[in-house]
């Protein structure tokens, strides 16, 4: 690699964090193969930071912050964040005085419905349907 191309490299930006959602249930390993010891099971639609990627397997931390290794397989689900402020309001605009049209408690998953706008609000839509705005900031997988 030349000087010009290591310090282009260098002066590039971070790579921002890479997250994804579970497709379906799926299990997760202490190791890239399914003969390694079940860590633990990922319910349907539970966003996770990829930390290691590979050809078929993933290195992910939970919501929870535990590492594990899950099929790849297993990902591409809608994409989902999970509140993790203890109470949040979802407003009818991206708008701090907007109207509250939901509360979702800690741990609830809710799915991202567009992208999150320069001033942190995230579009999100409930199971029960209902839509609105989070603060990206109250959200985790985003």
């Amino acid at each position: 690699m030349g000087v010009a191309a290591l310090s282009l490299a260098l002066l590039s930006p971070a790579h921002a964090l890479d997250y994804r959602s579970t497709a379906r249930p799926a299990l997760l390993y202490d190791a890239p193969s399914t003969a390694a010891s079940r860590v633990a099971v990922a319910s349907a639609g539970l966003p996770l930071e990829i930390v290691v990627d590979t050809e078929g397997w993933a290195k992910v931390r939970d919501p929870g912050g535990q590492l594990a290794w899950i099929e790849k397989a297993a990902l591409g689900g809608a994409r989902t964040v999970m509140v993790k402020a203890e109470l949040s309001d979802v407003r009818r605009e991206p708008r701090a005085d907007a109207e509250v049209v939901f509360r979702a408690v800690r741990g609830v998953l809710l799915r991202v419905t567009g992208e999150m706008r320069a001033d942190g609000w995230l579009p999100v839509r409930h199971a029960d349907g209902l839509t609105g705005w989070l603060p990206a900031f109250e959200a985790w997988g985003q």
